[in-house]
């Protein structure tokens, strides 16, 4: 009641006191969407995980990784194409590990303390592709992605078709689940 009075004490004299004052941040305020900045934003952003593969930086959407980890151990599968390794056992889920180098450049990716395994879901199971090194996270915005052509002379043909340009170097995007349409790399048995 007591604001009520001061706030027409306020109008009557037509000078605006503290009181006014706030309540009128506060009425502006509540018709400020305050969450279009953010909505903004993360449309301008692009999340990815950055990573090695032989002579090739390339990033992935951030959603498309479930997890990164240390190269582990596996067990072989017999009668599997060499550039599937094996199956690892991943805190009790058994995943495929696939040397994605191996696979598209045809020669046996190293494996040093850098090598890490890119787990994510391929037909939605768990999935291991070993590359040469991730660098981490990165963020990207969505005006400097650009279609790159030259991708098309590469083994990652139909992998990679974008790329974004940093002042250090070009990042092609790997579209991880087009390799769940390549039958070539979802059968991995060997062919007798």
């Amino acid at each position: 009641m007591q604001g009520d009075q001061q706030l027409a004490t306020v109008n009557e004299t037509g000078r605006m006191s503290l009181f006014g004052r706030l309540v009128d941040y506060e009425r502006r305020s509540l018709s400020h969407d305050v969450g279009e900045a953010a909505r903004q934003q993360q449309i301008s952003n692009w999340d990815g995980v950055v990573f090695r593969l032989g002579d090739h930086y390339l990033t992935c959407r951030i959603d498309e990784v479930d997890e990164i980890i240390a190269f582990p151990p596996y067990t072989a599968i017999p009668g599997a194409k060499d550039w599937m390794l094996g199956i690892a056992n991943v805190r009790g889920n058994l995943a495929p590990v696939s040397d994605l180098g191996w696979f598209l450049f045809g020669s046996r990716t190293p494996v040093t303390n850098r090598t890490r395994l890119i787990l994510t879901r391929l037909q939605g199971r768990l999935a291991g592709l070993m590359v040469d090194e991730v660098f981490g996270q990165r963020h990207f915005h969505t005006n400097d992605l650009k279609s790159e052509p030259d991708w098309d002379e590469t083994p990652l043909a139909g992998l990679v078709a974008q790329q974004f340009e940093t002042s250090e170097r070009k990042w092609g995007v790997l579209k991880i689940d087009e390799l769940q349409r390549n039958q070539d790399f979802i059968n991995g048995a060997r062919e007798e």
